[in-house]
């Protein structure tokens, strides 16, 4: 039997999930969370039991992982009998860069690499690279495995990624498209071809991700061709809180107008942006928009509008890229959530022969296909799975 654990390591927080790689079903999951602060605790969830919280003291996270680990094999809430029963370890790591097309294994060229990519996600990969020597230090004759954001979107051609900027800047500092997500793109529109009866490479699929963070990318025959993230996450469809695409104009015009220096300008673009810039600052939850639009809110539909009206743009570019799509499918929190959201995105999409089914789309987080059978184009609902997806690259590369 062997058990993979993927860990997802924030800057004071670190999810984790053990799957048994046999049924690809998961064993325990859990988060430890306020790493290096007050109140420092680990919420640890059995399969099948109720959760478990231990409050302890995590200056670090060696501490964390020392927890984990220790909730994984305790007596009573444990799940393995030790460690050696974890076959190997799958980490997410935010940013590749143009270094890594693929997951690989993690060696000491592969960790300077990674921090070789620090300065484009200077919020993410030092977290995630914290993680890795956590675990090596606790493992450390356990095989681990690097899984990036950004692997699955190496595939875009330059004229999808470049920006029309100096080329000098792509080859001093790799300033281009990368896109993220890649993890989840790549699990759904995987699922997305077996649940048509089809091969990705037989399909144009155009994946809508849609949560607080969001992106669409364009997978043409099982490659991703172009999608919505850039260098950074804040390009792209409207999010919770990020701006999304905009006139960069816009930040010397506010900064000007309002003093502000750059750092705050980005500030404003990341956390103060976005549908709860749109809404007035009435809420960045999805959830909470909704319920407004229910109740005649002017800024909740007005922000829900731009919402939607931004996500059928981009499908209908990339349904050019690709001349032509089979499939669109929505996933992640509102994407496989609210059927609202996904029916009012399709009322765009007419000219391409797409018609929903009111009754098949009233689901929530339920794999199931939404669009009628008299649909041109299919659409479907695609719960994702990253986790899973991180755990089996990384079974295929330790063996």
């Amino acid at each position: 039997m062997k058990k993979v654990l993927v860990i997802n390591c924030g800057s004071s927080s670190l999810k984790y999930q053990l799957i048994d790689m046999d049924t690809e079903e998961v064993v325990a999951k859990g988060l430890a969370e306020r790493i290096g602060i007050d109140g420092s605790r680990v919420k640890h969830t059995p399969a099948g039991k109720d959760s478990v919280l231990i409050e302890e003291p995590m200056p670090d996270h060696n501490k964390a992982v020392e927890l984990v680990l220790g909730a994984l094999t305790d007596k009573e809430h444990g799940v393995i009998s030790d460690m050696s029963e974890i076959t190997a370890v799958g980490h997410r790591v935010v940013h590749g860069g143009e270094k890594f097309k693929s997951s690989v294994l993690i060696t000491e060229e592969v960790i300077s690499a990674i921090e070789e990519c620090n300065d484009l996600a200077p919020l993410h990969n030092p977290a995630n690279l914290i993680g890795i020597r956590a675990c090596q230090k606790l493992m450390p004759t356990t095989p681990m495995v690097a899984v990036f954001d950004t692997a699955f979107h190496q595939t875009m051609p330059e004229k999808a990624f470049l920006y029309a900027i100096p080329y000098k800047y792509y080859e001093k500092y790799g300033v281009r498209r990368y896109g993220f997500h890649g993890t989840s793109h790549r699990f759904v529109s995987e699922r997305v071809a077996a649940i048509l009866g089809k091969k990705p490479e037989e399909i144009k699929t155009i994946v809508c991700h849609l949560g607080n963070g969001a992106s669409v990318a364009a997978v043409c025959h099982g490659k991703s061709i172009d999608t919505s993230m850039g260098l950074t996450p804040l390009e792209g469809l409207i999010m919770g809180t990020r701006s999304g695409d905009m006139d960069p104009a816009i930040l010397s015009f506010l900064m000007g107008k309002s003093k502000l220096n750059i750092d705050q300008m980005m500030n404003v673009l990341n956390k103060e942006s976005g549908i709860l810039g749109l809404s007035s600052g009435l809420s960045s939850d999805f959830r909470e928009i909704e319920a407004g639009v229910k109740e005649g809110n002017v800024a909740a539909q007005r922000a829900n509008d731009a919402f939607v009206y931004r996500v059928a743009k981009y499908i209908g570019a990339y349904t050019a890229a690709m001349n032509g799509v089979d499939a669109i499918a929505f996933t992640a929190g509102l994407g496989e959530n609210n059927a609202a959201i996904r029916k009012e995105i399709c009322s765009y999409l007419g000219y391409l022969g797409v018609e929903i089914d009111d009754e098949r789309n009233a689901v929530r987080g339920k794999e199931t296909v939404v669009s009628s059978d008299q649909s041109k184009v299919k659409v479907l609902l695609v719960p994702t799975n990253e986790e899973l997806m991180i755990a089996r690259d990384t079974m295929e590369l330790v063996g």
